[in-house]
């Protein structure tokens, strides 16, 4: 019988899913709220905006379709970006936000004033 070949494992690396960054450094994202009247989305990508970060919906958080669009479930989505973005190093975010309403009473002086 032949002998028993001895298996090598290699070496185990650590592997940092975020930027390696010095102490005290702030590293940015870019934090996309859109709040429609029927979900609410948070997504957080870097700088470029090509790397999603996180993506969480009001809808991923909550049982009943009629809750998408609650507070507390966008609170549970912007949690859950959180805890993600702190997992990943990031401790800073642009934050942009885009909503419905607001087209109505919106006056262009343009018109006014011929």
């Amino acid at each position: 019988m032949p002998p028993k070949k001895k298996v090598e494992r290699a070496a185990t690396e650590n592997i940092s899913l975020g930027p390696q960054v010095r102490e005290g450094e702030l590293v940015f994202g870019v934090a996309r709220i859109f709040a429609s009247f029927n979900d609410t989305f948070v997504h957080v990508t870097d700088l470029s905006g090509r790397e999603t970060i996180s993506r969480v919906t009001g809808g991923m958080k909550v049982k009943a379709d009629r809750d998408e669009s609650s507070p507390y479930a966008a609170m549970l989505a912007a949690q859950d970006v959180a805890t993600r973005c702190k997992e990943l190093g990031i401790n800073a975010l642009h934050i942009k936000i885009r909503a419905t309403g607001g087209s109505t009473i919106c006056i262009s002086t343009s018109h006014y004033g011929r």
